[in-house]
């Protein structure tokens, strides 16, 4: 079987990839990662085959000019747009309103046009959909396997005739405002009815000899490694799998070899604002501020562009350029974090109790307060949370035995879910029956 993944250029989305890719190569199955050129040297690094489709994403191109491009699409001004500092508003993009009473057809119309519109013009652009169906084309896979937002690898498989799913790396939020927007969108007279990502995506697959099919929009199926308990209900085929952490390339230094004396806290704000979106949205020396009183251990995954000029590290904070969770988080008794899909997976995997400053993006917010409402974490605000009230709640999460005993029993959950090996048979079956 040839099964072909494909993603943009975002080494976390990459991430989500990985275990899976390699399950079914060693499965003896042919394996290919498609993206833009900036991510070949991540994949082949990962042992997997590359393929560069497009020209590159690069975090230039999420520049203010081009961004406002976006934001002419849909008639947001500049100033609602770009918020302090320059950065993004990724709020305008939010996908986890789950009220019913808030989700009426203009918001949620507005915030699939918003998504629409990212991704035609930066995340999935023509070159990049026009190069990936030239070589689906050719190399004729059995099955395409694409990230959440790359709808390329849709219209791919669509084009070449390959059956297609989706591999969530958090929550299914936009197959839930998907859903929610056809539904609102029957209860419409039809010339009321405006349906961009249709249109979008109509235009693309037309051009490539094939009519629009909802199947382009959330796949044939998605693969989740989401628990089920914390899954939004959203009426598709899903396919359980157990999530498996890959963060990169790990290394046990000797000190991580060293058990530790007293908790130890992992402290990350993640990869993706840091190298792609333009910044952290949580204060770091509120952070650091929070754990330098308390009588714990703190390793801080942290960068010296983001410690201010000046600032006195604590005594009680090892600051890493990078460490790999996969190999920290087993020695941890809490994480704090920003609400990452790979961080906040990766910490339940391990049964560790989190922290969250959730910064608005894609699924954080709402995964977030999900993994807290069953018991394995408190969340902060990501703006507004002091010193003092993220050292309080850590300082329950770690004094508190409910938490470690909520992450634990989502620890069992995950683990009871098959691992990406055990998946294998029932991709081969799927992909016999779908393509």
């Amino acid at each position: 079987m040839r099964v072909l993944f494909t993603t943009i250029a975002a080494p976390t989305h990459l991430h989500a990839q990985v275990p899976l890719a390699w399950a079914l190569r060693a499965a003896g199955h042919d394996v290919r990662v498609a993206s833009q050129p900036d991510l070949t040297e991540a994949i082949t690094g990962a042992g997997l085959t590359a393929v560069a489709v497009g020209p590159p994403l690069g975090a230039d191109r999420w520049s203010q000019d081009v961004v406002e491009e976006v934001a002419e699409r849909w008639e947001f001004t500049g100033d609602e747009l770009w918020g302090p500092g320059g950065r993004m508003r990724w709020e305008l993009f939010d996908l986890c309103e789950l009220r019913r009473q808030r989700l009426t057809y203009d918001y949620v119309q507005s915030v699939l046009t918003a998504w629409t519109s990212l991704d035609h013009q930066l995340s999935c652009s023509a070159g990049m959909i026009d190069d990936l169906v030239a070589f689906t084309q050719d190399w004729r896979p059995d099955l395409v396997v694409r990230d959440p937002v790359t709808f390329a690898g849709s219209v791919a498989a669509i084009a070449s005739g390959a059956a297609h799913a989706r591999l969530l790396f958090g929550l299914d939020v936009f197959g839930h405002m998907r859903s929610t927007y056809l539904e609102l969108l029957r209860g419409r007279v039809p010339a009321l009815r405006d349906d961009p990502l249709q249109e979008w995506l109509g235009d693309v697959l037309a051009r490539h000899g094939h009519p629009f099919t909802e199947q382009a929009v959330l796949g044939q199926f998605t693969i989740d490694p989401v628990p089920a308990s914390l899954r939004l209900p959203v009426d598709h085929h899903y396919l359980p799998m157990r999530y498996t952490p890959y963060n990169g390339p790990a290394t046990v230094t000797d000190w991580l070899r060293e058990p530790p004396t007293r908790p130890r806290v992992c402290l990350t704000l993640g990869r993706s604002f840091r190298e792609t979106l333009g910044g952290d949205r949580t204060a770091v020396t509120e952070l650091l501020d929070a754990v330098a009183t308390l009588d714990v251990d703190v390793v801080a995954t942290l960068s010296n562009s983001q410690i201010p000029p000046g600032y006195p590290i604590p005594d009680n904070v090892r600051t890493v350029e990078f460490v790999n969770l996969d190999v920290l988080l087993p020695t941890c008794a809490a994480i704090i974090h920003h609400g990452g899909s790979g961080t906040s997976q990766t910490a339940l995997i391990h049964g560790v109790p989190q922290v969250i400053v959730p910064a608005v993006l894609l699924d954080n917010h709402l995964k977030s307060w999900r993994v807290a409402e069953a018991g394995a974490a408190l969340c902060g605000s990501a703006e507004k949370c002091t010193a003092r009230e993220l050292r309080a709640l850590l300082s329950r999460v770690l004094e508190e035995s409910s938490f470690a005993a909520a992450a634990a029993r989502l620890r069992v959950e995950m683990l009871a879910a098959p691992a990406p090996a055990e998946l294998v048979p029932a991709l081969r079956r799927l992909t016999r029956a779908l393509r």
